[in-house]
């Protein structure tokens, strides 16, 4: 165990800066010191060719971990949309192709929702924790709501213009930073690894 004057290097196992910058914003723990993939520019990335959410949040952790010797912590993401039996899911990322931008996702995304009315959707993140010597484990969070019709907002990412929570009558993209984190499958999934692994989340900091 350490005391509550050390700090401890968590590494986020991303090159992602937009989703690099919520976990530091969500996850701001007195005596915890994030660091990123960014800093280890000889790690490769990984290819996240796993058939879940859970097996690419898993292997970017582990592979970060023992690569650098750090306890790593990864998360993968996908939109699961009710109509669509799930998609795009796991290929959230690449929906419309490989190495396409986030508008080009929304445009397919709103072209296969023509004409539905059933509009619900989720996002799922699964948050994987490995330790330096490759052992993982992994929570999720989930955030429920429906697409919208057409993009709307300018902040956030990814399917944020089009994702309306519920609850709320804005999308993800019209919240604040600050509304969006308290609500988000992000916020959700780290604030479920507060509670799965305390013993190596809050040794750092004054109960």
């Amino acid at each position: 165990m350490t005391d509550a004057h050390t700090t401890m290097k968590l590494l986020i196992a991303t090159r992602n800066a937009h989703k690099l910058t919520e976990i530091r914003q969500i996850f701001a723990l007195p005596g915890l010191e994030i660091v990123s993939a960014f800093d280890f520019p000889d790690v490769p990335d990984v290819v996240e060719d796993g058939e879940t959410l859970e097996a690419n949040a898993i292997k970017k952790a582990v592979t970060l971990a023992l690569a650098t010797g750090l306890w790593s912590m990864a998360d993968d993401t996908g939109l699961e949309v009710d109509a669509l039996d799930g998609a795009p899911g796991v290929y959230s990322a690449r929906y419309a192709g490989e190495n396409v931008d986030y508008a080009a996702n929304n445009r397919k995304l709103l072209a296969e929702l023509d004409g539905v009315t059933d509009r619900t959707a989720q996002f799922r993140c699964v948050m994987a924790l490995s330790e330096p010597n490759g052992r993982a484990q992994y929570v999720e969070g989930i955030c429920s709501g429906r697409i919208a019709h057409k993009c709307s907002g300018t902040n956030g990412f990814g399917y944020d213009p089009l994702f309306v929570p519920d609850g709320f009558d804005r999308t993800f993209a019209e919240l604040s930073s600050e509304e969006k984190n308290r609500i988000s499958h992000r916020g959700r999934a780290l604030d479920e690894a507060r509670r799965a692994w305390p013993d190596f989340l809050s040794i750092n900091h004054e109960p």
